[in-house]
């Protein structure tokens, strides 16, 4: 059955679209990720701005006629934080619905963290008895699930993102030692708020996912051109990261942007996203992170296959 599924992030807005055969194996027949930073102003005016929501537009127009070209049988778009969060949220729904006749969903964060699950462990043993923990890192929120065997288990969404917290706390170019530090002790403490000491200690492994994680794969393997195959798997050490963080932001935005790996939209918010995967590593005691192009969309496929 050949699936679409538009995911409608707080920074990013991608498309997947895929086949879903018998035993919910997935073959990817387009991917595609497009930076519309539509959380922009949210922390601030807890509204979507228009700017941000034409971006949102513009891009949705491109995916509608892919998802018309390639026959696509079942769709649905799926939003999370930014919309979840901003009074505005719902009548961006309505205009996914409206417009590109793409059922709009915002979901829960229980639901997002079900799909988030689902998508990662897609390809692992069902019996793989490892406690894992899922690292979704967005815009506005990042997910952290955890569970073993194929089965779901604690799971949290917090208020740590790759948007929301550049706004709070980086204001130089290149960031200020000072302003790092603020912005690691924020993130240190949503982590530690919302994750129990007990569940963190009997994590053994973390998958991270989304474009913060493949980003550091892509720029870790001085990627010239982004491949799947390659970043799938790929594993990075706190060590890794930490030289990762060094060297990022010590650069100016114009040349982060030249950064070989890293897309050049993606620049304003990675120091930020290093940040995030290196403390949430800390804070389930864990000295590496296997990185995954499997994520949300694969978890909504799969639903939409059923």
């Amino acid at each position: 059955m050949r699936v679409a599924v538009v995911d409608i992030g707080t920074n990013s807005t991608r498309l997947l679209i895929a086949d879903v055969n018998p035993g919910a194996a997935i073959e990817e027949r387009v991917r595609e990720s497009t930076v519309t930073r539509l959380g922009e102003g949210v922390e601030a005016t807890g509204r979507l701005g228009d700017e941000p929501q034409r971006r949102v537009f513009a891009t949705l127009e491109r995916y509608a006629a892919e998802i018309r070209a390639q026959e696509c049988e079942a769709s649905a778009a799926v939003m999370t934080s930014a919309v979840r969060d901003a009074a505005n949220g719902a009548e961006l729904s309505a205009a996914v619905r409206e417009r590109y006749g793409l059922e709009g969903r915002t979901l829960s964060g229980d639901e997002e963290a079900a799909f988030t699950y689902a998508g990662a462990t897609a390809a692992r043993p069902p019996d793989d008895p490892t406690e894992l923990v899922v690292i979704d890192i967005g815009g506005g929120s990042t997910e952290l699930v955890c569970g073993a065997g194929g089965r779901l288990g604690f799971h949290v969404s917090t208020q740590v993102g790759v948007v929301r917290h550049p706004e709070r706390h980086l204001q130089s170019d290149p960031p200020a030692a000072g302003e790092l530090g603020a912005l690691a002790d924020d993130v240190d403490a949503g982590f530690a708020g919302a994750v129990p000491e007990p569940v963190r200690e009997r994590v053994q492994a973390a998958v991270a996912v989304a474009g913060t994680a493949t980003s550091c794969a892509a720029i870790d393997l001085a990627l010239e051109h982004y491949d799947t195959a390659k970043v799938e798997g790929h594993v990075l050490s706190r060590a890794k990261l930490d030289a990762l963080l060094e060297r990022l932001a010590a650069l100016p935005l114009e040349q982060r942007r030249e950064v070989r790996g890293l897309h050049p939209d993606r620049a304003p918010t990675i120091v930020a996203g290093v940040i995030v995967l290196s403390r949430a590593l800390e804070a389930f005691g864990l000295d590496e992170v296997e990185i995954s192009d499997r994520d949300i969309l694969w978890g909504v496929a799969l639903e939409l296959a059923r």
